[in-house]
């Protein structure tokens, strides 16, 4: 069993890999894109923010797939059978998701790791074991959410343009509103980020000294002070950049001077250092919430082995689960991310730091209004819509739409995919182990 328990372990880091190249880079495209980082530098902020977000906050979207897509109930007699299922659902999507990778294009993980458990599942005991309504809930999410991130990103391109981009005195305007891109910047990712930041603070408090603490007031008073806070260093480097330009465009002397014209201007550079901080925020979101897709069928198997029985509620995630997931998706952004980082960020439109913040924070909002209602999102989809949204205010016509039919097709395609690649796998697995 030990034998199988480290195959199953590789398979996990497999699909961990895959992850990390494909969804991964997502976090980071648009940052790329509109040069607001390098490359190398994306890579490293990547990393770092994904592993620490699986490892500490990881477990939860982990204990959902490992026990709530297919009836776990129905496998009760018959553990082995949900072993060898996992085991292709890991198989199934790894495979996917390296094709998908291969060719540059962003899909979903979530919906290839669940298109693989329904695969298995139906093959396994038939169709009345999947859970359909998380399939329609899929389907509704896949075709809501680049449609409202979208929509959302224009929003906010457009005010952005027609109220700095396009004024006179582009700095002045923006000083202005540098309060209330704080504000909105930090409300929209604190509460995805912050609540799972400070439960842990606010249970020792009510516990040990006996506070009685709202569980939004510690996140609430967090995120005011950080939006003080990023305002006032934000006017500061805003009247250092304008000095700055100023003293550029009077001398021209020196090659120097010539090189730094060629930098954006100020206001680009400013929204630069806010679209880094909003993919810091995407990036840790995103380790914590996609790192299930790769270990899930790995806990599942785990605690099989463990307690000879199939998993029917929440169950408790190794330690050493999450940071295999943590190491396999760093370890994939960095070694393949750059492929599907090039689609996002530059294969879609021409990207500006103002325009890059746009889409991510789009990408945000609509990644918690549908959490709110209960829908299954992509960061993918969103932050695909997110960009085409921005690239509808810029102009339809810089919209690269040769690359979104690929894209699009590659979506359409990967829960039954990854379904038929499921099932395909557990059928010879049960000829040799079943």
């Amino acid at each position: 069993m030990l034998v199988t328990l480290i195959a199953v372990a590789v398979l996990a880091f497999y699909v961990a890999f895959n992850l990390g190249a494909n969804d991964v880079a997502n976090a980071m495209g648009t940052s790329v894109g509109s040069k607001a980082v390098t490359l190398k530098q994306a890579l490293i902020i990547a990393g770092v923010l994904e592993f620490t977000g699986a490892v500490l906050f990881g477990h939860e979207v982990t204990q959902t797939l490992a026990t709530k897509i297919a009836n776990p109930a129905l496998f009760a007699a018959t553990p082995q059978t949900l072993v060898i299922g996992m085991t292709t659902v890991l198989l199934a999507s790894g495979v996917w998701l390296q094709i998908a990778t291969s060719r540059g294009l962003p899909v979903s993980s979530s919906h290839a790791v669940v298109g693989a458990i329904a695969g298995f599942s139906w093959v396994a005991l038939g169709a009345g074991a999947i859970d359909w309504s998380s399939i329609g809930l899929i389907t509704i999410g896949w075709i809501l959410t680049p449609i409202m991130s979208g929509a959302i990103a224009a929003l906010f391109y457009s005010q952005i343009k027609r109220w700095i981009l396009e004024q006179p005195n582009p700095l002045v305007q923006l000083q202005e509103w540098i309060p209330w891109l704080s504000t909105l910047l930090l409300g929209v990712f604190g509460v995805i980020v912050l609540p799972s930041l400070t439960q842990p603070l606010t249970n020792i408090l009510i516990e040990q000294v006996g506070f009685k603490i709202p569980a939004y007031d510690i996140p609430l008073l967090t995120g005011t002070v950080a939006a003080v806070g990023l305002t006032i260093i934000s006017w500061q480097q805003l009247e250092e950049m304008g000095r700055g330009e100023d003293k550029d465009n009077r001398s021209k002397k020196s090659p120097i001077s010539n090189t730094k014209s060629l930098l954006p201007n100020p206001v680009e550079r400013l929204f630069a250092r806010f679209q880094l901080l909003s993919a810091c925020f995407v990036a840790f979101a995103h380790g914590s919430n996609d790192v299930g897709n790769a270990i899930a069928p790995l806990a599942a198997i785990v605690y099989i082995n463990r307690t000879g029985s199939v998993p029917t509620d929440n169950i408790i995630i190794p330690l050493w689960i999450l940071i295999l997931g943590g190491v396999g998706i760093v370890s994939g952004l960095a070694i393949w991310g750059k492929k599907v980082i090039a689609t996002i960020g530059e294969s879609i439109i021409f990207l500006q730091p103002s325009s890059g913040f746009c889409a991510e924070l789009a990408t945000a909002t609509t990644i918690l209004l549908a959490s709110r209602l209960g829908l299954p999102v992509s960061t993918s989809h969103a932050l695909v819509g997110g960009v085409v949204g921005v690239g509808l205010v810029q102009n339809i016509k810089s919209i690269q739409f040769k690359t979104l039919k690929g894209i699009a097709a590659a979506w359409l395609i990967t829960v039954p995919l990854s379904a038929i690649l499921s099932a395909t796998f557990f059928k010879i697995a049960q000829v040799f182990f079943l």
